[in-house]
């Protein structure tokens, strides 16, 4: 049986689709973006500032289904542009201490809404 997972703390999907999807232990979170959820807009200041609220927004839907950051055992980041690569290490490392779950990064031509960077994770209770 698979559970619908919606956070009103997260940005509301931008297209036809969940949040994420929540099936036996595991949870399968949709991309996010740094998208300000009160205001469905891009959070200003670049790279840095797209990525911590990223993260917000990944926490928020964690949240919502009582997990955090240590359940997750896979992401996979999408960046417009890798020249940003160590910046967003800086910040991914300031969100996963301890052990690092498997990543994924690539470069893509564009995300959606004009965005920089974009993560989606699995998750496992």
């Amino acid at each position: 049986m698979k559970t619908v997972i919606c956070s009103k703390n997260a940005p509301a999907a931008v297209g036809p689709y969940s949040q994420a999807i929540f099936v036996g232990d595991t949870l399968y979170c949709s991309g996010q973006l740094g998208l300000v959820p009160e205001t469905g807009k891009l959070a200003e200041g670049g790279l840095a500032a797209q990525a911590r609220q990223m993260f917000a927004n990944v926490k928020a839907v964690l949240a919502e289904n009582g997990m955090d950051l240590s359940n997750v055992v896979k992401t996979t980041v999408f960046m417009t542009d890798l020249a940003g690569f160590a910046e967003l290490n800086g910040i991914y490392a300031e969100n996963f201490t301890g052990e690092h779950p498997a990543r994924s990064c690539v470069q893509v031509a564009a995300l959606p809404l004009g965005g920089v960077v974009e993560m989606e994770v699995i998750a496992v209770k």
